[in-house]
């Protein structure tokens, strides 16, 4: 990685962590204000390559980070990220389907990757889709079903 690349990303993920930025524009024009000349696309790609995902933070959706979202494994937790931010859930064979809203993704994925549950062998997050793979198709049948039981507003 270069060293402007590497700077600019340290740049970016230290606004991230200071600062509210809901879209990349807004990175974008703190990335000039620094002094740093960007483009929407290198933007885009350096959030992503940080891992960068949205997040609901006193009722503004703006950029996190991995690192952001904790690390304790909860229960309740599990089930407040679920509730506000998985619209749907469905089983593919071994696999449970979870849609979100765009840029959502993520917060779901470590949020079930850092919950104790035996029949999760690992998770793959997109922008607004997450695959759980399950042990066995049973296992997904029924963590959907569980998944389904947790309350979530507007879809009951």
């Amino acid at each position: 990685m270069s060293e402007l690349k590497e700077r600019r990303q340290r740049a970016v993920a230290e606004l991230i962590r200071t600062e509210e930025l809901a879209s990349q524009e807004e990175v974008a024009e703190r990335l000039a204000s620094l002094g740093f000349a960007v483009t929407q696309a290198t933007v885009s790609r350096d959030l992503e390559q940080l891992g960068a995902f949205k997040v609901r933070r006193d009722g503004h959706i703006t950029y996190a980070l991995p690192d952001q979202v904790g690390t304790t494994a909860s229960p309740s937790r599990l089930v407040s990220v679920i509730r506000d931010w998985v619209r749907s859930i469905d089983v593919a064979a071994n696999l449970v389907v979870m849609k979100t809203p765009p840029g959502s993704a993520h917060l779901v994925g470590v949020a079930l990757d850092e919950a104790p549950r035996a029949e999760i062998v690992g998770t793959i997050c997109g922008d607004d889709t997450i695959f759980v793979a399950c042990r066995t198709s049973q296992d997904a049948a029924a963590l959907a079903q569980t998944l389904n039981a947790m309350p979530r507003p507007g879809l009951q």
